[in-house]
């Protein structure tokens, strides 16, 4: 890694530059969480727990190699388990960052905005929400219209995105459930290629997916131990 050059220290990766013009995420142990305590929702670092990043991408792996057999464009490339990396294709972020959700359940932060209109837990038809990446303003939520008229994206890739986003957590949701569990929510960002196609980037772990088995909330770190039991 010495020879590489560092493009981005990230909380929970760093990004590295290749020579044969690709990126290499080098995946870490620290976690995001408040007082020592994991939390995927919280915005800083809170704590390092060992083998949480080869963990981390053996399930990314996995479902991106899963995604892209599906004929899903991602950027991932191959890894090395050994050096917990992962090779990736170039990608640029939308704008200074987009994240994007998938709910299956009317839960967390969507029961309480809308729970005049809704009751907890109920079901959604793969509801796909995005917000710009921004922790002082608490990662504002923005429609397709903001994105086109803001310059962030055109219309036809917001399509894409919501398309493979709705495609991406089927393939997610259809895999837990064959082991016993159910998917409420997951969390993607997602880039676009110098063609200009979208495709999915950074990783599908446990610590961005909400799951429960027989009715009750999986904790990430206790996902990862039943994923690869």
């Amino acid at each position: 890694m010495e020879n590489l050059k560092l493009l981005y220290t990230g909380k929970t990766k760093n990004v590295y530059a290749l020579p044969n013009g690709n990126c290499l995420l080098l995946f870490k142990d620290d976690c995001t969480g408040k007082d020592g305590v994991f939390d995927p929702g919280e915005n800083s670092v809170g704590l390092t727990i060992e083998g949480v990043g080869d963990v981390n991408l053996r399930m990314s792996i996995y479902f991106f190699e899963k995604i892209n057999a599906a004929g899903i464009k991602t950027h991932y490339v191959s890894a090395d388990l050994a050096n917990t990396t992962m090779e990736v294709l170039p990608a640029k972020v939308f704008g200074k960052g987009l994240e994007v959700i998938c709910r299956r359940k009317a839960v967390g932060s969507f029961f309480r905005r809308y729970n005049e209109y809704c009751t907890e837990g109920q079901d959604l038809p793969y509801y796909v929400e995005t917000t710009f990446k921004n922790d002082a303003l608490g990662d504002p939520l923005v429609t397709k219209d903001g994105l086109v008229d803001l310059g962030v994206m055109t219309s036809e890739q917001y399509d894409s995105l919501k398309e493979q986003t709705q495609a991406i957590t089927k393939i997610v949701a259809d895999d837990l459930a064959e082991k016993g569990m159910e998917l409420y929510d997951i969390k993607f960002e997602f880039g676009y290629a110098p063609d200009g196609k979208v495709m999915l980037i950074d990783e599908v772990a446990s610590g961005n997916m909400r799951v429960y088995k027989n009715g009750e909330y999986v904790d990430p770190m206790k996902l990862n131990e039943l994923f690869f039991a």
